[in-house]
């Protein structure tokens, strides 16, 4: 990774708490109308996260249609659905320099051109090898879009509304998949890769009026940018010169770091912040979400309930309970939603365990679907109130400025991994044991518990810098 950028963008992460504090002060006096380019460039980089959600939820709906019409074998949509991971992989190792070169907004429209172009490959296919290819560059898109659009908002968002905003990536995720399984039922595979061009359109649209990270340009040296970005962001009306001043301190500070290599990651003084960004990705996946999610017809159908029911009721509770929690994020704080999240998805893993052993012994035959359905809705319930949105959050907040770039990219690429290693064991646990397989995720995330109590901080109304000043001591 560029050692370059990895610091510039380090910058941004130690520049944007300035603007963050006076930012906020400017806010509360003026009310709403002084943050509505906050919102806007929010709403601009969410619809990333909605493409994601769309590059997620296309292969579920579409399977029996895409092997019908080109006579596809089980294995070759396998390796079709699977593949997207390992784009996401890809993406998310070299986004990171990408981001710090070209900016927030130039990693956006990359993602997006990535978007596009595979899109265009799934809607033109004749065959598994261009309908691959598709699948592959949505899937480097989509890993870029985990990256970038967490941090960029982190970056324009004030620190009383960071939380909130941040979180509403994962709203935009769920929101995504949901709608993309509830269109792909009445629409042909084709049409639905076309529809996932629309949030490529708007967002690339978007990006003509918003401005870029004021971080970014600040220490690319463009001071008169920065400085128009900055009265953007904070209001027409808003004193900027004290955040300005502040700014430029910190790209004099950036100036005197080491420039950092990828085995500066784990340097003592960094471990802390390592730690807790790759541990709550590992804790993340590795509880079963996407083994869940890719399954979860599968699993209704084991259990004796109505798959297309109860995917519907699935699909809508995890936009609904997203919601909520990016609602609360800021009010609530990272810590205790993370907790309260983890301890749901060791209930609902607990409760769906018992469904599958109440099946197995042919007991209480009656109540497996039920129980079932309620232990599968806990769980995404769960999932949705924290330990889907928190991590990402966390992760924008705790990398200090000169590790930011490669630290990100890294964090992202165990996410990815992570998503691949549960969704391609799943289906050989569940044949090994289906009550133990949902055992096991329970197991994972008590253990989760206990790594967010023993390791993670609060990080709500916190800056940035004091947040990184805390944790790299």
């Amino acid at each position: 990774m560029g050692i370059k950028e990895d610091v510039e963008s380090d910058v941004q992460e130690g520049v944007r708490v300035p603007l963050m504090a006076e930012g906020d002060e400017s806010a509360g006096g003026s009310g709403g109308r002084n943050l509505w380019m906050v919102y806007l460039s929010t709403f601009v980089a969410v619809c990333g996260a909605y493409e994601f959600g769309c590059c997620v939820g296309y292969s579920s709906p579409t399977q029996s249609a895409i092997r019908e019409d080109l006579s596809l074998s089980l294995s070759e949509y396998s390796v079709f659905g699977s593949i997207l991971t390992l784009g996401a992989m890809i993406g998310a190792i070299t986004i990171g320099p990408i981001t710090d070169f070209l900016g927030r907004k130039g990693a956006l429209r990359v993602s997006c051109a990535f978007c596009v172009a595979g899109w265009l490959a799934i809607y033109f296919s004749k065959g598994a090898w261009s309908l691959d290819i598709g699948r592959l560059l949505t899937g480097y898109g989509m890993g870029a879009f985990s990256y970038v659009v967490p941090i960029f908002i982190a970056e324009i968002a004030p620190k009383s509304l960071r939380g909130r905003l941040t979180a509403a990536n994962q709203l935009m995720i769920v929101t995504g998949v949901s709608v993309s399984f509830i269109i792909g039922v009445v629409v042909s595979w084709r049409t639905l890769a076309l529809i996932g061009l629309i949030p490529c359109a708007v967002t690339l649209f978007g990006l003509f009026f918003i401005p870029e990270s004021p971080r970014w340009l600040a220490k690319t040296g463009r001071q008169e940018d920065f400085e128009a970005a900055l009265q953007k962001l904070r209001g027409k009306d808003a004193d900027i010169s004290h955040e300005a001043a502040e700014i430029q301190d910190y790209i004099v500070t950036l100036d005197s770091l080491p420039k950092a290599k990828l085995l500066d990651l784990f340097q003592r003084r960094y471990w802390r912040s390592l730690i807790i960004g790759i541990g709550l990705m590992v804790c993340q996946q590795l509880g079963g979400i996407n083994g869940v999610c890719f399954y979860v017809s599968d699993i209704f159908e084991q259990a004796g309930f109505s798959s297309s029911i109860g995917t519907i009721i699935y699909a809508i509770l995890q936009v609904i309970v997203t919601g909520i929690a990016a609602g609360v994020m800021d009010k609530a704080g990272r810590k205790p939603l993370i907790l309260v999240s983890a301890s749901g998805l060791v209930l609902g893993s607990l409760m769906t365990a018992v469904s599958f052993v109440l099946k197995v012994h042919e007991l209480a035959l009656d109540a497996v679907p039920i129980l079932a359905v309620a232990g599968i809705l806990v769980y995404i319930g769960a999932f949705s109130i924290g330990m889907g949105a928190v991590p990402w959050v966390v992760m924008s907040e705790i990398f200090p400025i000169n590790i930011k770039g490669q630290a990100g990219s890294l964090a992202t690429l165990v996410n990815w991994f992570g998503a691949w290693l549960c969704s391609y064991t799943f289906n050989y646990l569940l044949s090994w044991s289906s009550y133990g397989t949902f055992i096991l995720y329970a197991g994972i995330n008590t253990l989760a518990i206990l790594f967010v109590v023993s390791l993670v901080p609060e990080t709500k109304g916190k800056t940035l810098e004091q947040i990184q000043g805390a944790m790299n001591k």
